[in-house]
């Protein structure tokens, strides 16, 4: 899969038309350039990385090393958001304010955009260079006026119960578990997205409390998480009501969703 992905990108082609034309010779000049991907990709440098771009929510995403590079498990984020939103919509009201923290290439906040087209969405991220990928993506996309990217360290910023939903792929390992993260993702993959401290739930101990001065009555928080944590992000939610667990297609805790009571 990899050699196909830069074959398409060495040809500057969709793979309909690799598939469409087997029997394409390279000319010196794509040669070359296949083969210096090839190279890269063998000193592990992610494909992702070397192409600059990856698919999520069936949208083309610009990704650089400084974003982490969107995964198909964080579409199970996408998914538990949209069913909270629809369970909402038995009671409507004015339009949901949302905050995705941490945005990075801005895949959460972009997804949402496009299924919720009636929501304010806000997204914030610590990294300077982070926001410029994002800004980059909702442009792209057409987006750019229905997201409003702001820097800041998590919530900071927020005003006090204004916030209906709040969404969040946080750091998450732990640095004691870091021999077991894939060698590419340890070291090519931004550190401070990948990483919250020795336990992984570090970033997400910030976030709560600020997530339940910043979200209305009734509002939701939402974050990816895995399975080494989840008991540990039980526990810090203590209080909160209508705790849920969602699992991914492995049967692992992949999300957690609280509701600040009203």
């Amino acid at each position: 899969m990899n050699a196909e992905i830069l074959l398409m990108f060495s040809l500057n082609r969709e793979r309909a038309y690799l598939y469409a034309h087997p029997e394409r010779e390279l000319t010196e000049d794509e040669t070359v350039r296949y083969r210096e991907a090839i190279a890269q990709r063998s000193s592990g440098i992610p494909a992702q990385y070397i192409t600059g771009h990856q698919e999520f929510w069936g949208m083309d995403l610009i990704v650089s090393p400084a974003v982490l590079i969107p995964r198909p498990e964080t579409e199970h984020l996408i998914e538990t958001v949209l069913e909270l939103v629809r369970g909402s919509e038995k009671n409507p009201g004015k339009p949901m304010c949302m905050v995705d923290v941490g945005t990075g290439s801005g895949c959460i906040a972009l997804a949402l955009s496009k299924e919720l087209p009636q929501a304010e969405i806000s997204a914030t991220d610590i990294s300077a260079a982070a926001l410029e990928i994002a800004r980059a993506n909702a442009s792209r996309l057409e987006l750019e006026s229905r997201i409003q990217f702001r820097q800041a360290d998590l919530l900071e910023g927020v005003d006090p119960e204004s916030i209906g939903m709040i969404v969040s792929n946080p750091p998450y390992v732990g640095e004691s578990e870091e021999d077991q993260v894939q060698l590419e993702v340890r070291k090519f993959e931004p550190r401070n997205a990948v990483f919250a401290g020795p336990t992984g739930t570090e970033v997400i101990a910030r976030l709560i409390p600020q997530a339940q001065t910043a979200l209305k009555p009734g509002g939701w928080l939402v974050m990816e998480i895995s399975g080494t944590i989840v008991e540990g992000v039980k526990r810090l939610l203590q209080g909160w009501e209508q705790l849920r667990i969602v699992d991914d297609l492995q049967r692992i805790a992949r999300v957690v969703a609280a509701r600040k009571p009203w």
